[in-house]
């Protein structure tokens, strides 16, 4: 099958052939005919399956009617409205809108937040047929009444899950009440949940499922592999393995801000080319990283989760976990930075004692057994293989894996109700397993002989004869002194 069998107009698979494109995916197979068909598609596909112009094509294409090359702001009115969750991910998919409209003369702009409004005003008041925002942004636009969406004749929802990680939840709401009733609305999730599918209840109007794989499958395409290891020595075990790899290029991700700013910086005295990228980095930073690392003169991208779902680099060979994600659904984003549009990819996790239970969770998820390989020379801890082992403390509970626990800001995770260690009568902590512990329950006699499991008693009085004579050996006390009544005293009497 090919673009032409999907009926996509003329201009569009002119585009598309010079993109270098020939045969749709499965995604955009199923998706693209419904979609120009005008109805409103609940879509989930692995990511890196082309599921962006599985909508950005027919979304095109139901546009096309309103193509116009006058410069009149009246005539190029807001038709469409796509919303990502974050800034990479809203200037991908501007990135596409810009190739495949190439021949069609609709406007189109990407709006997000990090950078001044103005420009962004100055480009709205031209005329915008396709508005692709971050939902905060788009709802500052709103308040500032330099955006209408009167006209919106088609939503789209990229990377649903996502939204809803991030708690846009609400701003979605207070979006949906501003479009008019009358209109087609896509949902495109590379996972899906029970929460996903109640929002898509919502919003959708007899909405069309489209799965090309099973819920939250990973592509076939993708190599996994887990290297035990302990907290302390993670950093210098991925040195060893990017020396190991001289020429490829690899991103890493972690969890914090603070963890991928001293890990890029522990690479690049390391020797290996890095950078880091977060929240906390102004969008012109961001951008100038990204475009670094896609161009090849940056060879390690250290990330946090923000950039799983905006990163589109072709033939990436390495997506390294530092730091396995808290939620199993996110391992699977963002090892699909790697073998996408079928070129083969490795997925590499260094996992420690504390994050076996995320290990599980994952392989749960995705249904598969990942094998473990120890590196020589970076052994694990010895917990790590004890059966049923579950660490839920922080991370880094030794040696932080950078080298530096007393500055490390990460908070405990899910382990809000764990208790604090056991102390004896003596404030001592308890040592050896839960199981000694059960074999050899603690004493609760102390060693002056006082019974910690009997209530508080006070000692028998001592005889009379021992009482006058201790009497008698005290010093008599000072009478006290009167207090003023303005001091709380009774005053001199």
């Amino acid at each position: 099958m090919s673009f032409a069998d999907l009926g996509l107009i003329p201009e569009l698979q002119k585009a598309v052939a010079e993109a270098g494109y020939t045969e749709p995916t499965p995604i955009q197979r199923q998706a693209i005919p419904i979609v120009i068909a005008g109805n409103d598609v609940l879509g989930g596909a692995q990511t890196g399956t082309g599921k962006t112009a599985g909508f950005t094509l027919p979304l095109l294409h139901r546009l096309a009617r309103h193509a116009s090359t006058s410069t009149s702001p009246a005539r190029h009115q807001t038709r469409a409205l796509i919303l990502a969750p974050t800034r990479e991910l809203a200037m991908q998919v501007f990135e596409s809108v810009k190739t495949y409209s190439k021949y069609v003369p609709l406007r189109a702009t990407c709006i997000y937040g990090g950078v001044d409004m103005n420009a962004q005003i100055q480009e709205l008041r031209r005329g915008i047929e396709i508005v692709i925002a971050t939902p905060g942004r788009l709802l500052d636009h709103v308040q500032q009444k330099t955006i209408n969406l009167s006209q919106v004749e088609m939503l789209v929802l990229d990377e649903a899950d996502r939204m809803l990680d991030m708690g846009f939840i609400p701003d979605i709401k207070r979006i949906l009440g501003l479009l008019p009733a009358s209109r087609q609305s896509l949902l495109f999730s590379a996972t899906f949940s029970d929460e996903i599918k109640k929002l898509a209840d919502q919003m959708l109007k007899n909405p069309q499922l489209i799965e090309v794989a099973r819920r939250n499958m990973v592509s076939e395409t993708i190599t996994h592999v887990v290297h035990p290891v302990s907290s302390g020595m993670k950093r210098n075990l991925l040195a060893h393995l990017l020396r190991h790899q001289p020429d490829t290029q690899a991103l890493v991700f972690v969890d914090t801000k603070i963890v991928c700013g001293r890990l890029a910086h522990f690479l690049e005295r390391s020797g290996i080319s890095a950078d880091a990228i977060h929240g906390d980095k102004g969008q012109q930073q961001r951008t100038e990283t990204l475009e670094a690392f896609k161009a090849g003169k940056l060879r390690v991208l250290v990330a946090t989760d923000v950039a799983a779902r905006g990163i589109d680099i072709d033939e990436l060979p390495y997506v390294i976990n530092f730091e396995l994600p808290h939620t199993a659904e996110d391992y699977v984003h963002r090892i699909g930075r790697t073998g996408r549009a079928g070129h083969k990819g490795n997925a590499v996790s260094l996992v420690c004692a504390e994050e076996k239970h995320w290990l599980a969770d994952i392989q749960k998820l995705i249904k598969l057994d990942i094998p473990q390989e120890i590196v020589p020379g970076f052994d694990p801890e010895p917990e790590f293989f004890e059966a049923g082992s579950r660490h839920r403390g922080k991370r880094g509970t030794g040696q932080s894996p950078l080298g530096d626990n007393s500055e490390r800001s990460e908070t405990p995770r899910r382990n809000s109700n764990a208790k604090p260690h056991d102390a004896d009568p003596r404030g001592n902590r308890s040592g050896g397993s839960s199981q000694n512990r059960a074999r050899n329950p603690r004493s609760m006699i102390a060693a002056d002989g006082f019974d910690f499991s009997k209530p508080y008693q006070p000692k028998s009085p001592a005889p009379a004869s021992d009482t006058v004579e201790n009497t008698d050996k005290t010093p008599p006390r000072r009478p006290q002194r009167p207090i003023a009544v303005l001091l709380g005293g009774l005053g001199r009497k």
